[in-house]
């Protein structure tokens, strides 16, 4: 699934501070992390994440240290800030607000279509069938009561 880039933007500063905030971390690993909570459904690339970084540093929601890996490499580690937790609480607020609001929207919307509506998209002729062909014993654990009348109907 490709996720539209305006919610990326949106969500790229609190994602990166609740990563931070597990613990200190460079640019690979961050990267690493984005992708293991999406399940693979999140890909940012580097061009994405370090403009990020640089203006939470220019902030001062997080802080930069280099250090040198037994390998000789050099990192850049990240770590947020008591200003970057206190700004990562204010944006768990926010997000559990247009979460609340849009799950009640969604909700809305499931609940405001009528039920035969609803089940004649659910139940294709094909499952009606089988409905019925099933044992007498099933029936009822399998045809909900709102479902008898179209049942009968086709």
């Amino acid at each position: 699934m490709e996720i539209n880039k305006d919610l990326m933007a949106a969500s790229s500063t609190p994602m990166v501070l609740a990563i931070l905030a597990e613990g200190d971390s460079y640019g690979y690993a961050i990267l690493q992390r984005v992708r293991e909570l999406s399940g693979g459904e999140i890909q940012w690339t580097d061009g994405m994440l370090y403009p990020v970084l640089h203006r939470l540093e220019r902030q001062g929601l997080v802080e930069a240290r280099w250090e040198t890996a037994e390998t000789g490499r050099r990192r850049k580690y990240y770590r947020i800030t008591p200003r970057g937790r206190a700004q990562l609480e204010e944006e768990r607020r926010q997000w559990q607000a247009v979460d609340e609001t849009l799950r009640g929207l969604w909700g809305a919307l499931l609940i405001s279509v009528p039920v035969p509506d609803v089940a004649g998209v659910l139940y294709s002729r094909r499952a009606r069938r089988r409905v019925r062909r099933m044992p007498v014993h099933r029936k009822p654990a399998v045809r909900p009561a709102f479902l008898i009348p179209l049942l009968q109907a086709a």
